[in-house]
């Protein structure tokens, strides 16, 4: 015989599994959250600022 199967259950684990593959979808879709990228843009300025700060000057 075969094994009982509580279709409430299945149909909720289901309903779960898609909305976890949409949720992936927009994560891969949208990218980072809005205080990552600013974080990194800080990040990248600041680096940007000291590498120019150490720059010479060879004019004459």
């Amino acid at each position: 015989m075969g094994e009982v199967v509580n279709l409430r259950q299945a149909r909720k684990r289901k309903a779960r599994a898609e909305r976890e593959r949409s949720a992936e979808a927009n994560r891969l879709k949208h990218g980072q959250p809005k205080a990552q990228k600013e974080r990194t843009r800080l990040e990248e300025d600041r680096a940007r600022r000291t590498h120019d700060a150490h720059r010479r000057d060879d004019e004459p």
